[in-house]
């Protein structure tokens, strides 16, 4: 394990149920002393500065799995309303609004210090179609072109799946999701299920132990067993 408790959560080392205060990312108002650090994030299409920091997902660097999804050839919607979900400092989010600046994407988090962050992030990169919002508060009639994320896996199955299908429910017929997760922490079984709720869901690539799924919404008509 590494010394860097920020390093173990992004990279999957830090045990589930840690005490660590840099564990909890997604807690609402982190109490970990501020400590940040600011990096390059290039990209083949773009590129920007990204100021990170302690109590939020992924300090210091762009995390492996995030990686996979932006270098990715993924499809995304140039109008309408756009979804980071777990965005913490932003990295999905400033790319999606680079890439889409006709868009309004939204960058979601619960994590008070990681809102802030895209908020300046959004700033600092001269970013203008971002706003970083706590889940609630994106308006209920939104439906979403296209949703990016990097799931928030410890905060335990049954509440990750609950929140993803939340969210898949606000796709546009035509709209489409990416989400990257690690095997071990159980992307294959999340592919298999997705399927099981209607969600025609792909493995589009897999790279150091990630897998990048492509999530389509349920078609017309069809209904989710209930919760094993």
């Amino acid at each position: 394990m590494s010394s860097d408790p920020d390093a173990d959560a992004q990279t999957g080392t830090e045990p589930v149920g840690s005490t660590g205060p840099d564990a909890h990312y997604f807690d609402d108002d982190p109490t970990v002393p501020t400590d940040p650090v600011t990096i390059d994030v290039m990209l083949p299409d773009t590129a920007f500065t990204l100021e990170t920091d302690r109590g939020v997902f992924s300090r210091g660097h762009v995390d492996t799995g995030t990686s996979l999804l932006l270098r990715a050839e993924l499809p995304i919607a140039s109008t309408g309303h756009l979804v980071d979900l777990g965005a913490g400092a932003g990295p999905i989010a400033l790319a999606m609004a680079r890439r889409s600046p006709d868009a309004t994407v939204w960058a979601v988090d619960v994590n008070s210090r990681a809102r802030d962050l895209c908020i300046r992030n959004a700033e600092r990169n001269g970013i203008s179609n971002l706003r970083a919002v706590a889940p609630g508060d994106v308006p209920n009639d939104i439906q979403f072109a296209t949703l990016w994320s990097n799931p928030p896996v410890r905060i335990g199955k049954t509440a990750m799946r609950a929140l993803l299908l939340d969210w898949l429910a606000r796709l546009d017929n035509d709209g489409i999701a990416a989400l990257v997760v690690q095997k071990h922490l159980g992307a294959d079984s999340l592919q298999r299920w997705l399927q099981t709720q209607g969600h025609p869901t792909e493995r589009i690539a897999s790279k150091a132990g990630f897998r990048l799924l492509n999530v389509s919404p349920k078609s017309v008509g069809s209904h989710s067993p209930p919760e094993p």
